[in-house]
């Protein structure tokens, strides 16, 4: 089962794509990352609960600060979904908590 972004995801590899949007549109992302986590956890398991909490937290700090020169720290690594994916990872998401996938914690070094 392919699980698919929605159109705006689609085009955020990093926060300065992110940056790049009008702020009317962000909205729509965090509309759409969240039911990216929706879709790709219910699919291929994980705790979702604490990154629905955080989307539009994630979304504007990376659209204000300028990440990754200011760090972000998560309290759990479940709130860091939408964190990896709007930093480059959304396409090996589905791939999260897996083994020789991305790690369910957050980590210093980026995989």
């Amino acid at each position: 089962m392919e699980i698919t972004p929605g159109p705006l995801l689609q085009t955020i590899d990093s926060p300065e794509d992110l940056k790049k949007l009008p702020r009317e549109k962000l909205h729509q992302v965090c509309d759409e990352l969240r039911q990216y986590i929706v879709d790709v956890v219910s699919v291929h398991g994980g705790h979702f609960g604490a990154s629905l909490g955080v989307v539009e937290l994630t979304t504007a700090l990376h659209y204000v600060y300028n990440t990754p020169y200011d760090q972000l720290v998560w309290d759990v690594g479940h709130q860091a979904y939408g964190h990896k994916i709007l930093t480059g990872r959304r396409d090996n998401f589905p791939s999260n908590r897996k083994y020789k996938g991305l790690s369910g914690f957050p980590k210093k070094k980026r995989k």
